[in-house]
């Protein structure tokens, strides 16, 4: 039994070259099945379907998040997988066990009001005695960029001052897996863009640089974008944290609320699947009930 365990940990460290976090979330979710069947477990071969369901309803009773439940099964699942591979079990006791469908939160977005006032803080904040004098024009164009464009922050970091089109308008965006895009941005945008590459003599490279006063300028990454937003955050009264990706879904959602169709605000953001950015339609009917729940008159039942 624990030949098997270690030999599975071994396999996942050596030739799969999985993390310490995973190993140790690997072993937590074996150990805790095991010991949950106690005096009832007699090898992992004999384990059963049935052991597995009980287990399931158990975790599911103790009122467990369905991510960690489905993340329990992950790593049982991909256990028996090793065992039928390379330890002859002839079939895994989990494939017709059922799992919880995944939680689809909602994402949190800003409001109109509260992206508006997040877009003026640069400008309006006492800059920093040792910052750059472009500093401020340079987070206006960060922010107006992804609200106007709905990028990743990985992809927002790595654009390169040739990859935007003031002509047309448009970036040259390189997604995920490789996949390129050109996207559409506002007059905000490429007017802030304008502004900071003139104040910061960006002419080649990186569009966004760091504020090190380096002849190379040098790109700005992403952990120094997510720091930026912070200390705007501290500057509001955004009762949230502010995330590079909470823009993004703050564009998505804003473009559903004006009108835009679902395929375009699809192809806006590099999604290669539709059911990825229908999240965003829950979000928009949210705050349309909310929106009608408390401006209609005869929405809900009045108190006598």
């Amino acid at each position: 039994m624990t030949d098997d365990l270690d030999a599975f940990l071994s396999f996942q460290e050596v030739e799969r070259d999985a993390s310490t976090r995973t190993l140790r979330n690997y072993s937590h979710a074996l150990i805790s099945f095991q010991q949950w069947l106690g005096d009832d477990f007699e090898s992992w071969q004999s384990c059963t379907p049935d052991h597995f369901r009980k287990y399931l309803f158990e975790l599911m009773k103790q009122e467990l998040a369905r991510a960690t439940i489905r993340l329990r099964f992950a790593a049982l699942r991909s256990f028996y997988k090793f065992l039928v591979h390379r330890r002859g079990l002839a079939v895994s006791p989990l494939l017709d066990v059922q799992l919880p469908k995944p939680e689809r939160k909602l994402p949190v977005v800003l409001t109109l009001t509260q992206m508006e006032s997040l877009l003026e803080l640069p400008m309006n904040m006492q800059l920093d005695p040792r910052a750059q004098p472009w500093q401020s024009a340079r987070d206006t164009a960060i922010l107006e960029l992804f609200y106007s464009s709905g990028l990743r922050v990985s992809e927002l970091v790595n654009l390169d001052v040739i990859d935007v089109d003031t002509l047309s308008d448009t970036l040259r965006v390189m997604g995920k897996g490789q996949k390129e895009r050109l996207v559409p941005i506002g007059s905000h945008a490429v007017t802030a863009i304008q502004s900071y590459r003139q104040q910061a003599a960006v002419h080649e490279g990186a569009l966004f640089i760091n504020k090190n006063k380096d002849p190379k300028k040098r790109r700005l990454s992403a952990r120094s974008v997510q720091l930026l937003l912070k200390k705007y955050l501290n500057a509001s009264d955004i009762p949230f944290d502010i995330t590079p990706h909470k823009l993004r879904h703050t564009f998505a959602t804003h473009m559903l609320d004006h009108g835009a169709d679902l395929r375009s605000v699809q192809a806006l953001l590099g999604h290669a699947s539709l059911s990825t950015t229908q999240i965003y339609t829950h979000v928009t009917k949210e705050r349309m009930r909310e929106a009608y729940d408390a401006s209609h008159p005869r929405a809900e039942e009045q108190d006598e």
